[in-house]
């Protein structure tokens, strides 16, 4: 496709399959409009009705919207509830116990199933830990790691003792930490030895380290360091600890803190590619019903599925769609630690054949440079992969050009998988 043609007005429509329609959580276009009118008629008793019936909450809510300050609006704030509790405890009450709730996936290629029971022994054990650190709710955690279990769990066990976490991108610069430090007021930073990408050995708590070495990094106390490739680090006596020291001894059950739906989960900046970076804080409530219903309801997520989204932790796609909303739906999904292209750009294809991967979400960077790699080497082609158990593709971060679109619908989906960007 040209680019006068793909400059042109899109006006090609791709129906999906009737059985897909059929089955699906929105059953089409009629159940889609009934939500609609649902929501029109009575916009406050619908939103309850959601959150009653897909939260789980210490102390419901009776009040549904507050916009007595706006344009500061608080949603089902006098309720309590835990996002952490919502992960995990409800799925070893739900018959998920023993489901896998995560593949890690190495960059490697190595991989690792980690139940529903054995991810919540470690989020406990995790919790504990850092409530022995004296971090306690309303405090701030800076996260700073690789797509790893242990970044998951570290956010998870933020959320469970109250505290609220910022999550730094590993790609991120000193920098950059220092400011996010800063201005978040961080009581603690976890991080790793290094991260693994691409075969490659990158720096991790050598840039916490220098970081803090650039100053006004006051409120830091303690520094947990995930051992990843057991590299070479400094460890700063008082201040470092090692996290399966920190866990060694902790006990596999925290009671969650039980906070108010408008209690800030997470702090996420933006880049600062065009001025300070931004903090943007996210509130408990609003932001898990969001997670859970677009994941049933976008991604139609079913008790078989295996789910995956190739985002990083440090960006609020993967905070949505790895770490919260699928794990509160039970669901099953892939944590991808590598890159596309290595060891060979038919990596996203191979782990897909490999775990059977029924639902894909990634970026159309990522599918470009793709399809680039197909066509220089034809032997990593999608075509040599086992890709049948997709049924579903979706597109996220930014604009997807109709030639990659038609690309990923027709190689990837073979035309059968409804796919949304």
């Amino acid at each position: 496709m040209t680019g006068t043609e793909s400059a042109k007005q899109e006006s090609r429509v791709f129906l999906p399959p009737a059985e897909f329609v059929q089955n699906a959580t929105i059953s089409g276009m009629d159940a889609y409009n009934a939500l609609c009118a649902e929501a029109e008629q009575d916009y406050e008793g619908f939103w309850a009705r959601l959150a009653q019936e897909n939260i789980v909450w210490q102390k419901p809510f009776t009040q549904v919207l507050d916009e007595s300050n706006a344009p500061f609006y608080q949603w089902f704030a006098d309720g309590h509830l835990n996002a952490s509790y919502n992960c995990l405890d409800r799925n070893l009450d739900n018959g998920n116990a023993d489901k896998t709730a995560i593949i890690f996936e190495a960059d490697d290629g190595s991989s690792t199933p980690i139940s529903y029971r054995a991810l919540h022994k470690m989020v406990c054990k995790f919790a504990n830990g850092l409530k022995s650190l004296g971090v306690k709710k309303g405090d701030r955690v800076v996260i700073y790691m690789s797509m790893s279990v242990e970044g998951v769990a570290a956010m998870q066990a933020c959320a469970r003792i109250g505290a609220t976490h910022s999550v730094v991108f590993g790609g991120f610069s000193a920098k950059s930490l220092q400011d996010r430090i800063i201005d978040a007021g961080a009581v603690a930073v976890i991080t790793a030895d290094e991260q693994l990408r691409g075969g490659k050995r990158l720096p991790l708590k050598a840039i916490v380290d220098e970081a803090l070495d650039l100053g006004g990094c006051d409120t830091i106390r303690n520094v947990v360091v995930y051992q990843r490739t057991g590299g070479a680090i400094g460890m700063a006596e008082g201040r470092d600890l090692w996290l399966h020291d920190l866990l060694q001894d902790q006990p596999e059950v925290c009671e969650p803190e039980w906070v108010s739906a408008e209690h800030p989960l997470f702090i996420l900046y933006t880049s600062g590619s065009t001025g300070t970076p931004k903090g943007v804080q996210h509130s408990t409530g609003g932001f898990l019903l969001w997670a859970m219903l677009t994941m049933k309801w976008t991604f139609d997520i079913k008790p078989t599925d295996v789910f995956w989204c190739t985002a990083d932790i440090g960006w609020v796609t993967g905070h949505t769609y790895i770490t919260y909303g699928p794990l509160a739906v039970g669901a099953t999904e892939v944590v991808f630690e590598g890159i596309p292209t290595y060891p060979n750009a038919g990596r996203f294809w191979d782990t897909i054949a490999k775990h059977k991967v029924s639902i894909f979400y990634t970026a159309p960077t990522a599918i470009r440079s793709l399809i680039k790699a197909a066509d220089v080497d034809p032997s990593i082609a999608p075509a040599h992969y086992d890709l049948s158990s997709l049924r579903l593709l979706g597109s996220v971060g930014e604009p997807i050009k109709p030639h990659a679109w038609m690309w990923y619908s027709k190689t990837i989906g073979r035309e059968t998988c409804p796919m949304f960007l």
